[in-house]
């Protein structure tokens, strides 16, 4: 009688599957602040655009600014700029429910995809994220005043909306809510 054993080095599989999973992250999540990046989003967003147009699911976009947010790079610095980056995406991935998607739409401004919602739930959780922002607590230099918030568009999709006119009417509400004084939700 005999036997033989047979031996499979498999490291060099799972160094593979976890380089895939890095350049997969890489791909979709912002650097800085760890959301989605912008290509994810608009991934996302025609996926529940569709969702909305062939199943008549609701989906609301909330397209959120820092305010101000030249002014904080240049009274602060960069190095602080990235904080309040950084900080406000912590918020905001922590408010979310675990089918909501935020990311980082570039620069200083945000999206959050929110499904299963009618007008009233959006406003509250816009209205939620907006307190929560300014509300958020970040070791920023002591020499520096450092007041942050947001402001908000809230839109929901419409059968005939593109990934456009569904960016464009959020971005339109958000500018209303800068010109109306700013750290304001604005619905339409």
């Amino acid at each position: 009688m005999g036997g033989a054993e047979v031996f499979s080095d498999n490291s060099s599989k799972h160094d593979m599957a976890e380089r895939l999973w890095e350049l997969e992250e890489l791909a979709l999540l912002d650097g800085l602040t760890r959301l989605s990046n912008r290509r994810h989003l608009d991934a996302e967003l025609q996926s529940r655009i569709q969702e909305v147009q062939r199943y008549g699911m609701s989906l609301g976009v909330l397209f959120m600014d820092i305010d101000d947010f030249k002014k904080i790079n240049d009274r602060c610095g960069h190095a602080i700029g990235d904080l309040v980056l950084q900080t406000v995406a912590n918020t905001l991935a922590l408010m979310g429910r675990p089918f909501d998607l935020f990311g980082r739409w570039g620069g200083e401004e945000f999206v959050g995809l929110i499904r299963n919602v009618n007008q009233d739930a959006l406003v509250k959780i816009g209205q939620r994220c907006r307190a929560l922002v300014e509300q958020s607590a970040t070791a920023f230099k002591d020499d520096c005043d450092l007041r942050v918030t947001i402001s908000l568009g809230a839109t929901l999709c419409r059968p005939d909306d593109t990934l456009d006119s569904l960016m464009d009417r959020a971005d339109r509400l958000m500018y209303e809510g800068k010109r109306q004084g700013k750290n304001r939700l604005v619905v339409g």
